[in-house]
């Protein structure tokens, strides 16, 4: 760290210190410090901030204030020192610069899977071929683990989050990383069955991991895809980390089954109510030999719940995350390095969790080296795969580019029980990407980007 960043850091430590007296009073303190400090990288989100801190009515000025009541002092200091200015600040300058540099992507985020053992055995999971009660578990060891996150700092990359398999199954590696990594945060997907006291304790410690909780829905829907009385396993773990004042989210995969539920304002509440202070929603994929089509959502559903996530942050104090349909937001797909891309326990790397395939692997190339790689590349070259942003996917919105990229990069299946040809993985999305396309242009339209839709068209 440069030394002008090691007088920001601390000068920004002790705003921290000085706003968890009174938040409400001087919050707007700490933003005018924050503006002086860092100016023009701060500016946009500095508009923002304003019009959350300048309105008490606004709903995300009540989420805020009530982040100083339910979480840990010391916890919600380091999670802005990591989160906000090494990662979305410090971080993203190394970032530019890596990548004016090199011409590659360079992600903001990294997600490793450091197990592919699982507690569960959910109907549909992506990561079934690699579950436990398969013989070829796999694991990367915690030096391969430390090595990817010392590469990825080199890089500008300070936020790490953990999938797998269960990543709590390596519980005791995860708050080593912690402990060696103080400067980055992480996260994790997990199913919250393997939280306990002892392991929330570790949490408080080294204040620097947040959990993801997979939840289906209410008990029947999330017992329906996760098993009997994991629901109730769940809640305990929530008790138990809303007991030591840890922040945590949820993490929902909406399906043709569920997708009512989860959309509902009632479950919506229910997260609110649980302490929830984020969630992250995705759509059921396809991916894998053992798959099952019936669950993706159709058009008409995934409209639904584009409506439902917009209409409710207006109104809920719930951060809210759609992994799809905000691709509004994000500028189309943010994978293959772009924000972020996946390691998983082989070390294979890919360019999303949900494209099971890869030209690289962390035992043969660095990891600039694999954003290098012809896959990598072709997802940098690719991006945007659609002017409209609402149909950011190269396999489940734009038939036919994943097949084009990785036939073309010579990339191969990672699949090490059942690999899938990535023709078949295409075609099993083609009828969802053209009965979303005419819905998702529509969509595009009414929120104001019909230039983009005409330069779409002729193009087309």
């Amino acid at each position: 760290m440069k030394a002008n960043e090691k007088i920001q850091a601390f000068v920004l430590n002790q705003a921290m210190n000085y706003i968890s007296g009174n938040p409400e009073k001087n919050l707007p303190k700490l933003l005018t410090w924050v503006e002086n400090i860092w100016g023009d990288d701060f500016s946009a989100m500095s508009e923002v901030f304003h019009k959350i801190l300048d309105d008490p009515e606004n709903i995300w000025h009540q989420f805020v204030m009530e982040l100083w009541q339910d979480i840990d002092n010391d916890v919600l200091k380091t999670t802005f020192s990591n989160f906000v200015v090494n990662a979305s600040i410090t971080g993203e300058r190394k970032q530019e610069e890596y990548r004016a540099k090199y011409g590659c992507n360079v992600p903001w985020a990294i997600l490793l899977d450091p197990t592919s053992a699982c507690n569960l055995e959910c109907i549909g999971c992506w990561a079934a071929g690699y579950c436990n009660h398969h013989s070829n578990q796999l694991n990367m060891s915690y030096e391969t683990l430390d090595s990817i996150i010392r590469q990825g700092k080199e890089l500008g990359t300070y936020f790490y989050l953990y999938s797998g398999g269960e990543p709590l199954v390596r519980k005791a590696d995860i708050i080593r990383l912690c402990e060696a990594h103080s400067d980055c945060q992480f996260a994790a997907f997990t199913n919250g069955t393997l939280i306990d006291e002892a392991f929330a304790d570790e949490m408080l410690r080294v204040k620097n991991f947040i959990p993801a909780i997979s939840v289906e829905g209410f008990e029947a829907d999330t017992d329906f895809r996760r098993g009997q009385g994991t629901f109730k396993k769940v809640e305990r773990a929530i008790a138990i980390l809303k007991a030591r004042r840890l922040p945590f989210g949820i993490s929902c995969c909406y399906t043709s089954k569920n997708v009512d539920v989860i959309g509902s304002e009632a479950y919506f509440d229910q997260m609110i109510d649980w302490g929830a202070k984020f969630c992250w929603f995705f759509t059921y994929m396809p991916v894998g030999q053992g798959a099952v089509p019936e669950l993706m959502a159709t058009d008409e559903q995934r409209a639904f719940m584009y409506h439902q996530i917009r209409k409710f942050r207006e109104t809920k104090p719930l951060f809210t995350l759609d992994f799809w349909n905000d691709g509004e937001y994000a500028g189309g797909c943010i994978a293959g390095g772009r924000r972020y891309l996946h390691i998983n326990a082989n070390g294979d790397m890919e360019p999303c969790a949900f494209i099971h395939y890869s030209d690289s692997s962390v035992y043969e190339k660095t990891l600039l080296e694999a954003l290098q790689s012809p896959l990598f590349m072709a997802y940098k070259e690719g991006q945007p795969f659609n002017n409209n942003h609402l149909r950011p996917c190269p396999l489940l919105d734009n038939p036919g580019a994943l097949a084009r990229m990785v036939e073309r990069s010579g990339a191969r299946s990672t699949d090490l029980q059942d690999p899938e040809d990535v023709f078949e993985l295409s075609a099993k999305c083609k009828n969802a990407a053209e009965n979303w396309a005419p819905v998702a242009d529509g969509l595009w339209e009414a929120s104001g980007h019909c230039a983009e839709c005409l330069a779409k068209r002729q193009v087309a």
